[in-house]
């Protein structure tokens, strides 16, 4: 039995949701309210609105989105229910967000460290059927999975050098639902789950000493590094795949071609997000040298460490057959490619 979540929504959402009705227009237009966590002036919001262009143009304007940036309409963890239940339409946000309702969700965008590269995870889900294993699971909460755009390996932010796993103990950090509270918990440091727009005032009032937030690149469009002055390089713990997922009966209802163009459109952002945040990460790497922020690469040893809490967590947080099964795609999939033994 899958456990459901709640939904807080403001005012204005349900507002919204009452007067905006169906997404689905007449004379075959698709119109979507669609929700993102990242804002405009990021990297990946930037991708975003890229995204909206390419499919306004590819289908002749007959796909109309407005896109909501940084959690305009409900927090980013509510984002999945709120296209569910029609406040929106759809969720660019991220599956690990919906750990509550199965631990599931975990294994639908981050194994933390078991990828080596975006290009690797794109692989599982364009050629080892990583859409109708995702899509099994989305289905029951009467979602669509459409598609991923992974940024790339992630990078912490602190307020403290953070050289190796002797560092995490007793440090308070800002981390995403999910299982890398589990292995950071794991480590000995101190994981707060908090939405992704809180993260800078926590920050600079001392809350919390650092963040599991984003990309080195989208950090430092954050501003996380004017607090935070220390960071690793390149990441390790985290590559999380953000997400496209729309309510099932507004997929069905779109035709055929509609379908076809947003899941191309995705896999178009996907390569630009993938190869651009690549550039982006490595001129952030050299700007935050230069503005004296420290960036640690840990060695061998603490990263052997890392990966031995990331496989004990694994087991013990697929609970649910569902969570069991798409662990186990990923991980039969790893095997083939000699990943993982």
């Amino acid at each position: 039995m899958l456990k459901k979540t709640s939904l807080t929504l403001t005012a204005g959402a349900i507002a919204m949701a009452l007067s905006m009705g169906a997404a689905q227009a007449q004379d075959g237009t698709t119109k979507l309210r669609i929700q993102t966590h990242f804002a405009t002036e990021t990297l990946s919001g930037e991708l975003a609105s890229e995204f909206i262009e390419d499919v306004t143009v590819m289908s002749g304007g007959d796909i109309e989105i407005e896109m909501f940036y940084a959690g305009a309409v409900v927090k980013a963890a509510e984002t999945f229910d709120a296209a569910a239940t029609g406040i929106l339409d759809c969720d660019m946000t991220g599956g690990a967000y919906q750990v509550g309702k199965n631990p599931a969700y975990q294994f639908t965008g981050d194994l933390n460290g078991g990828y080596g590269s975006p290009y690797q995870q794109y692989q599982w889900l364009l050629h080892a059927g990583g859409y109708d294993a995702l899509n099994k699971l989305y289905n029951g909460d009467d979602m669509q999975f459409v598609g991923w755009w992974i940024p790339g390996p992630e990078s912490l932010v602190s307020t403290a050098p953070i050289r190796g796993v002797d560092d995490l103990d007793g440090w308070k950090f800002r981390a995403p639902p999910g299982v890398i509270t589990n292995i950071f918990d794991r480590l000995g440091a101190s994981p707060i789950v908090m939405d992704f727009n809180e993260i800078f005032t926590a920050l600079e009032t001392g809350i919390i000493d650092g963040a599991d937030a984003s990309t080195l690149a989208n950090n430092v469009g954050l501003g996380l590094y004017d607090i935070g002055k220390h960071t690793n390089y390149p990441g390790f713990h985290s590559m999380p795949a953000d997400h496209l997922a729309c309510r099932k009966d507004v997929w069905d209802d779109m035709p055929e071609a509609h379908q076809r163009i947003l899941t191309v459109a995705m896999q178009a952002l996907a390569l630009k997000t993938t190869t651009k945040q690549d550039i982006e990460i490595q001129k952030a790497a050299a700007e935050m040298r230069a503005a004296g922020v420290s960036l640690y690469t840990w060695p061998e040893e603490e990263m052997a460490k890392y990966r031995a809490a990331v496989a004990e967590t694994w087991t013990e947080y697929a609970t649910t057959p569902e969570a069991k099964e798409l662990l186990a795609a990923h991980l039969d999939f790893l095997k083939s490619i000699g990943a993982v033994e």
